[in-house]
């Protein structure tokens, strides 16, 4: 087994994290403006903050934690995630899409550097 690069650790944690965070802030805030009955009518910005949102902060989770493990869709996954969140801060504030844009661009290098990248080479090639 080879060893998991502190980075991969660092940014397996920090999106372990944040999923958690979110979720947790989401669900002791419920959303606002939905209705009690399930048949009444929603819009889709209303399923989209019960729904989607959760499930958003759940695959942080879930490709946070394989990370750990070494798969190497986790690693992609979480680019996606990231890619996802600076599309999404375009149509909020500029500063908003910088943030997002130096993080993506942060938490790209370390998950595709040299060291990273063999480290999941190693984990993909060695038998469970």
């Amino acid at each position: 087994m080879h060893t998991r690069p502190l980075s991969i650790t660092v940014i397996s944690w920090i999106f372990i994290a944040i999923g958690c965070l979110s979720l947790l802030i989401g669900l002791l805030h419920p959303v606002h403006g939905v209705p009690a009955q399930p048949t009444d009518a929603r819009t889709a910005h209303q399923l989209a903050d019960q729904w989607l949102v959760p499930a958003i902060h759940i695959l942080a989770i879930v490709g946070g934690v394989f990370l750990l493990y070494g798969c190497n869709w986790a690693r992609w996954l979480l680019v996606g995630w990231m890619g996802f969140h600076v599309i999404l801060s375009a149509w909020h504030s500029p500063l908003a899409l910088l943030v997002h844009g130096s993080v993506f661009a942060v938490v790209f290098y370390f998950l595709f550097r040299p060291p990273a990248s063999a480290y999941f080479r190693a984990t993909n090639a060695e038998p469970p």
